[in-house]
């Protein structure tokens, strides 16, 4: 059933009065993600000049009260506490799944038949079987004009975006070396609670799918080639954690995702990959970084400096070489064209604005925005054969003496 916002919510998004036609959007879940969503939602339209103006039409969570709020505070017009509710509003075209991976496959697959267009979180599914489902699913929607998109932000950071317009213009070369490494430390404290990310009916996997999506996702995408096997080892290094809300001394529970993983890969290209993710590296709070090696050059990104490439053109003169500092804040850079004037940097939200203003230009063009859930479904694979290479990799043990 509906929830009544509170009066004076502002239904901030759906652009001024005259502007381009309206897409309602439906929003499910409303924590972290649901608010870097509503970011985007609510700000795209008012930096870019778009063929579709989003509204902000509903949002849904089980708790009345805590969506209630959350629709005033993030801008949303209206609130519902069941998603199929949501789904069968006639005002919502789109519907933005922000929910924990096990609700991933089936409100994606109610909403496609239901001919609504799909955009979900990464990663796509908590299980291989899942994301066939939604892939196949979104596949028959296409068929009637329907478009799924699944959210890996970090393409739209405007110097990754950048990055790949390098190596497609074969300033690297032909690559043969990629590395990632995307690091953070909030589980370092073993009394950190048992939340829904480290079980893995919730999750489906921990830093493996939480960081690792993004990371094998980047290194496809930037590559163009995806990778076509792996070799893996994972660790969980505590292994039960305080249940929520037991307090110091309380019950506690078993954690069911791994804590990190190590993998390395090699490309259908033939290029070598290394990855290394991890959610208890402490002092690092979301460091992700890729480095790209090819005959031509070198690339190296790091989110801690959001706006900046370091590239190495490997054609210069050795007298001359080293890497060079790129400033990704020109008007003719990704993105950049409608902020700020150039050395005026952007941020973490802003690759939610320009997820929006994408597929919002695909739906109204028709064509499958990227990445699409065919591409999500092979990072599932990819997150699968991580596991189940780590389950074969037997752990070395030194004979004493």
């Amino acid at each position: 059933m509906p929830v009544p916002v509170p009066a004076g919510a502002d239904p901030a998004g759906s652009g001024p009065a005259g502007s381009a036609p309206t897409l309602g959007v439906g929003m499910v879940g409303y924590a972290f993600m649901g608010a870097a969503h509503s970011q985007g939602w609510r700000t795209v339209a008012r930096v870019f000049d778009l063929p579709l103006t989003p509204a902000m039409t509903v949002v849904c969570g089980r708790d009345a009260q805590a969506v209630r709020a959350a629709a005033g505070r993030l801008g949303w017009s209206d609130a519902e506490t069941d998603w199929r509710d949501l789904i069968a509003r006639t005002d919502v075209q789109l519907v933005d799944i922000c929910t924990p991976g096990d609700s991933h496959a089936e409100i994606a697959v109610a909403a496609l038949a239901a001919g609504k267009h799909v955009l979900c979180e990464k990663p796509l599914a908590n299980s291989v079987a899942e994301a066939e489902a939604m892939a196949a699913a979104a596949q028959e929607a296409r068929s009637r004009g329907q478009l799924a998109m699944v959210g890996f932000n970090y393409r739209r950071t405007p110097a990754l975006a950048f990055a790949r317009h390098l190596v497609t213009e074969g300033r690297l070369g032909e690559l043969r070396h990629v590395r990632v490494t995307y690091l953070q430390d909030w589980l370092v404290d073993p009394a950190f609670p048992l939340a829904w990310r480290l079980r893995r009916e919730a999750a489906g996997s921990g830093a493996l799918g939480d960081l690792g999506a993004h990371a094998v996702d980047i290194v496809q995408h930037l590559a163009g080639s995806p990778l076509a096997g792996v070799s893996a080892q994972t660790e969980t290094f505590v292994t039960e954690r305080p249940l929520p809300g037991a307090g110091a001394g309380g019950a506690l529970g078993p954690v069911t995702v791994d804590d990190a993983a190590l993998f390395t890969g090699r490309l259908a290209s033939g290029a070598l990959a290394s990855f290394e993710v991890s959610r208890v590296a402490a002092g690092r709070k979301n460091a992700l970084r890729v480095e790209l090696n090819g005959t031509r050059g070198s690339l190296v990104f790091d989110l801690e400096r959001l706006n900046e490439l370091h590239f190495h053109d490997h054609t210069d003169a050795a007298a001359e070489s080293g890497f060079r500092r790129i400033l990704v804040t020109e008007a003719d850079h990704p993105y950049l064209e409608a902020w700020w004037p150039p050395g005026h940097g952007l941020g973490y939200e802003h690759t939610f604005v320009h997820q929006a203003r994408d597929l919002l230009n695909a739906i109204a063009a028709g064509t499958d925005p990227g990445p699409t859930f065919a591409d999500g479904l092979q990072v599932q694979r990819v997150l699968a054969a991580v596991e189940e290479s780590a389950g074969k990799n037997s752990v070395y043990t030194p004979v004493p003496g």
